[in-house]
């Protein structure tokens, strides 16, 4: 298995939004989960990536079980991003030391090239404080790039399209596609119309996944 939830509860202070949660995601699987805006899906991302510390049960990626060695394992494509106030090349590195020939083969996949071939600095251009320079459709194939550069065995993705407009949000999901080749993927979204490319779609309700 590639990814493995045993057991798992999450609450915010007295609410609780995941109640005994149990998932086995098989390697190269891609699973989708619909619920509603506020329903616990994004914090369930969360926890599998580490972001959020697990307050009861088990969470493995790829072997991994800390939150730091899950980090490693998962790449994680947010509709509510931030970039950092850095240049396109920084964000898509992170800052590590990565070979021109993969940050060019990101940017491609990313549907990115052209953008970046119009601009006087290229891949060094400043993208802005929290990514103001660039709009929401470039900011978030930046992260797209990020993303496919770090070649992570698991992708989540939380909403990633919601927040565009059709044109732009259909060469996000060009990228996209480029980005879950080959890989395990959890989709989360309060659209079932979204998932329908997913292996077998899930039901987040009261806390708890059901079969839809």
């Amino acid at each position: 298995m590639s990814v493995t939830i045993e057991n798992l509860c999450f609450s915010y202070g007295e609410k609780q939004v995941l109640d005994n949660i149990n998932l086995s995601i098989q390697t190269g699987e891609s699973v989708g989960i619909v619920g509603v805006s506020g329903g616990g899906k994004s914090t369930l991302l969360k926890l599998i990536s580490g972001l959020y510390d697990i307050q009861s049960g088990i969470i493995t990626v790829m072997g991994a079980r800390t939150s730091a060695n899950r980090r490693k394992n998962v790449s994680m494509v947010m509709q509510n991003l931030s970039l950092f106030p850095a240049s396109i090349r920084d964000n898509i590195t992170c800052g590590h030391e990565m070979v021109e020939v993969d940050i060019l083969h990101a940017c491609d996949a990313a549907q990115l090239s052209e953008w970046i071939a119009t601009l006087p600095d290229g891949l060094d251009t400043f993208v802005g404080e929290r990514g103001s320079k660039v709009s929401g459709g470039q900011a978030q194939r930046i992260s797209i790039a990020r993303a496919i550069a770090k070649n992570a065995s698991a992708i989540l993705l939380d909403e990633p399209t919601s927040a565009l407009d059709n044109e732009t949000g259909s060469a996000v999901i060009k990228a996209l596609d480029e980005l879950m080749k080959d890989k395990t993927v959890l989709h989360v979204s309060h659209r079932p119309e979204m998932l329908i490319g997913c292996d077998r779609v899930l039901h987040l309700d009261g806390g708890r996944l059901y079969v839809t």
